[in-house]
């Protein structure tokens, strides 16, 4: 996608960065690495900050420097960038068809019930419109 006003897309290293980010808010490179090594273990400190400094490059996250340790926070919120992710993911693999990504979604893993009541409210919702 060239469309300037469009979310950069992160990696895997980057969303597990950003997963912390959205769960904790703002934070130090130090928690963030806590956290992802609570999580998964043999992501080096080093690392963490590596790319965080990429992140604040591609505009993913901003870093506030007025304290001694820099605070990292997630530019965009997951929802945008979840969206984001997935109309990139619908244009490159389903050829832009909302509905083969959502059949193709609901037919590779068994939805819960509370998921497919969630799905009905939304159809309803859009039919509405």
């Amino acid at each position: 996608m060239t469309d300037k006003t469009a979310t950069p897309r992160p990696t895997d290293a980057e969303l597990a960065i950003l997963s912390v980010l959205w769960e904790r808010g703002p934070a130090t490179v130090r928690e963030i690495h806590d956290a992802m090594m609570s999580e998964t273990h043999g992501t080096g400190y080093t690392t963490v900050l590596k790319l965080l400094q990429i992140m604040t490059e591609k505009g993913l996250v901003v870093r506030d420097e007025s304290q001694r340790a820099h605070i990292y926070e997630a530019r965009y919120s997951e929802q945008k960038t979840q969206r984001q992710l997935l109309t990139d993911l619908m244009e490159r693999a389903f050829g832009g068809s909302p509905a083969k990504l959502v059949m193709q979604a609901l037919s590779s893993k068994k939805a819960s019930a509370e998921e497919l009541e969630k799905i009905r409210e939304l159809l309803a919702k859009l039919e509405g419109e």
